[in-house]
C-alpha cells in the first residue's frame, strides 16, 4: 500500500505537539526521529541499553523529524495541516522553540517503512510496568507487569516524558479496589497498566475512533478486556463514569476545558493525575482545578513537561 510520507523538521521540545496534530490526519501512523532519544537509550535511560551506536549520530544537530504517513488522497490536506502547526507555534511563542518547521513529502511503500520502523523499538520501563511491542521477546522480572502493544495498530509507546510521569505517578496512588478513568486514552497504555496492576475496573475514553479501536485491541491482547470499557467520547459528554483515580495525559489547553467536568466523575476522596503540561501553563491549570474544589498534592517535571496530582 502506498503512503505519502510528510516530514516536519522541528525540535525535541515541540516534537510531541507536532506529532499530536499529525495524528489527527493519518491512518498510517506517526514516527518521531530524535537523536536525543537514541543517546538517552545509549546512556541507560529507562534501563535500556544499545550494544552499538553509530558515532556519527552523536555529532548531528538538534533537528527532530516528525513523520506522518497519509493516504495519497489526503495529500491535499497538507497545507491545512501545516497551518495548524504554525498556529500551535504562535500560541506557544516565547515558551517553545519549534525549529524550522521545514516540510518535505514523498511517496513510499507502506510495508517497507513499517518493517524499518519496528527495528527502532525496545521495551520501555515505567516503574513496575514494561511496555513491550509484540514482536519483541521479553522475559519480565519478578513484580513487573508487561503491557503488550500490537505492531499493526496506531499507538503511543509510553516513551515520552508525559506518559512516563503519568504511569509512574499512577503506580504511586493506585489501589487494587480502585475504578480508573483514563481520559484521552490513545493506545490504552495507562488503562491497561492499571488493570494489570489490580484496578477493578478501567474506563478509557478518546475522541479519536482509531485510538478507541487500538485501545480495545490492546486490552484484548493483554487479557484484561473484561476489566476495561473503552468509549469514543469525551469527559464532558459522558457523565456516567465515576472513578477513584482519573488520569489525563493531554495538553494543558484541553485540561483547562475539562476541569469543570472532572468533579462529576471523581468519587469522594479520589485522586486526579494530570500530565502533558508545559511549565508556563502549570499555574493556570492548577488554578482551574483549584476552582473546582480540588487540592494539589504533588508536582513533577521531566524535560520540558510537568505533571500534577490533585485530590478532592
Amino acid at each position: 500500500m502506498k503512503y505519502i510520507e510528510l516530514t516536519v523538521h522541528t525540535t525535541t521540545e515541540a516534537s510531541e505537539l507536532v506529532a499530536d496534530i499529525l495524528w489527527n490526519y493519518t491512518e498510517g501512523g506517526v514516527a518521531v526521529s530524535d537523536i536525543a532519544d537514541v543517546i538517552a537509550l545509549q546512556n541507560g535511560k529507562n534501563g535500556v541499553f544499545w550494544d552499538y551506536l553509530d558515532e556519527n549520530l552523536q555529532r548531528r544537530g538538534g533537528d527532530v523529524l516528525v513523520k506522518a504517513f497519509l493516504l495519497p488522497e489526503r495529500a491535499e490536506l497538507i497545507p491545512g495541516i501545516m497551518r495548524e502547526i504554525y498556529a500551535c507555534r504562535a500560541r506557544a511563542e516565547g515558551a517553545i522553540d519549534f525549529g524550522t518547521l521545514e516540510e518535505t513529502k514523498r511517496e513510499i511503500d507502506g510495508d517497507d517503512w513499517i518493517d524499518i520502523w519496528k527495528k527502532h523499538f525496545r521495551p520501555i520501563h515505567l516503574g513496575r510496568v514494561v511496555v513491550v511491542p509484540e514482536w519483541i521477546e521479553y522475559s519480565p522480572q519478578p513484580n513487573e507487569e508487561v503491557v503488550l502493544l500490537d505492531s499493526n495498530m496506531a499507538f503511543g509507546t509510553g516513551e515520552h516524558e508525559t506518559t512516563a510521569m503519568c504511569a509512574e505517578l499512577m503506580q504511586e496512588y493506585l489501589k487494587e479496589t480502585d475504578a480508573v478513568l483514563d481520559v484521552g486514552c490513545g493506545s490504552g497504555i495507562l488503562g491497561i497498566a492499571a488493570a494489570k496492576l489490580g484496578a477493578k475496573l478501567c474506563y478509557l475514553t478518546d475522541i479519536d475512533p482509531i485510538a478507541v479501536e487500538s485501545a480495545r485491541h490492546n486490552a484484548q491482547k493483554n487479557g484484561v478486556a473484561e476489566k476495561i470499557v473503552v468509549t469514543n467520547s469525551n469527559l464532558v459528554d459522558d457523565t456516567s463514569m465515576k472513578a477513584d483515580l482519573i488520569l489525563a495525559n493531554i495538553t494543558a489547553e484541553i485540561l483547562l476545558s475539562l476541569a469543570p467536568a472532572v468533579p462529576a466523575h471523581l468519587k469522594k476522596g479520589g485522586t486526579v493525575i494530570l500530565s502533558g503540561i508545559l511549565p508556563d501553563r502549570m499555574e493556570k491549570v492548577k488554578a482551574a482545578f483549584l476552582h473546582e474544589g480540588l487540592s494539589p498534592v504533588k508536582e513533577e517535571r521531566r524535560g520540558e513537561w510537568c505533571a500534577l496530582v490533585l485530590t478532592e
